[in-house]
């Protein structure tokens, strides 16, 4: 193990640390850059391999007590100082990655982004370790904690420094409503704007069933562009923060809500809330500024 800052700027600790260096070809980019959807499920394979590394593990093949599998779910991300719209063909990306243990049931990664040396954004992910009911599909998922990771695992983070980390927001948002910054409370208020989705199985699930994480973001940015009539086609994402509240099983549809919006000449700033199109369940809510 290496030693060296944790996610969300916490005292140095024992903690995965992997550094890697890619050149962005077509299946990274879009046409204002870096995909963020590519770019997300890329940091979320590195966060559950970290994983699996850091609990001493050759794959990420975790089990509850009567061996059912157990995933990790994202329950929270957030995108800083992106500047994803300077990258292009032949860049070479470096994506640094540090994960830790936040609690029993939640570990955090940061993942630090350069090109040539300078920065062009940074992701953080908090997961929690879940698993389904026994015969139950997505409805049924419910946190459970791994007591048989090994000792190796950093100490669990101290309720001091918790205040200060993307999994306290998010569970503040949860219970409070309080936005990330003071800017998304201020957006103004837009009624009656919703579009349904049908996500598809062989492009929005992934391997163990869910709704991928990347695909909701992938939902805000169609909803981006239905409501707001064909936007600047080179509009990237500067900050995005999401939390993420539940899931669909394959074949049910997703309401996504836009909330707030704001426009300014350079940027716009959106608060958006994705819901179970049946019941109106909250899955996630999306905090999203956006520049041209």
């Amino acid at each position: 193990m290496n030693i060296a800052l944790s996610p969300e700027g916490l005292a140095p600790t024992e903690a995965f640390v992997a550094e890697e260096t890619l050149l962005l070809g077509m299946p990274q980019l879009c046409l204002a850059g870096l995909s963020e959807v590519w770019l997300l499920k890329e940091l979320g394979h590195r966060h559950w391999m970290g994983l699996a590394q850091l609990a001493g593990r050759a794959v990420p093949d975790f089990r509850a007590a009567d061996g059912a599998p157990v995933y990790a779910a994202f329950r929270a991300l957030s995108v800083e100082q992106a500047d994803f719209g300077a990258l292009g063909e032949n860049d070479r990306l470096t994506i640094r990655t540090t994960l830790c243990r936040l609690t029993h049931t939640q570990c955090a990664s940061r993942h630090e982004l350069t090109c040539q040396g300078r920065p062009v954004g940074t992701v953080n992910l908090v997961s929690t370790f879940v698993r389904r009911a026994p015969g139950g599909g997505n409805h049924t998922v419910a946190r459970v904690a791994l007591e048989a990771f090994p000792t190796c695992i950093p100490p669990i983070m101290s309720p001091g420094r918790a205040s200060e980390s993307l999994a306290a927001r998010a569970a503040t948002f949860r219970s409070t409503g309080a936005v990330p910054e003071a800017r998304f409370a201020a957006a103004g208020i837009v009624e009656d704007a919703l579009i349904t989705f049908d996500p598809c199985p062989a492009q929005d699930f992934n391997g163990a069933g869910f709704l991928y994480f990347s695909s909701f973001i992938a939902l805000v940015d169609r909803a981006e562009w239905h409501f707001d009539g064909r936007p600047a086609p080179r509009a990237t994402t500067r900050r995005r923060e999401v939390y993420f509240h539940g899931n669909i099983d394959p074949g049910e549809r997703v309401a996504v809500r836009r909330l707030k919006d704001e426009h300014g000449a350079n940027e716009r700033i959106h608060h958006y809330r994705l819901e179970r199109a049946s019941d109106g369940l909250h899955l996630a809510d999306a905090f999203t500024q956006r520049v041209f």
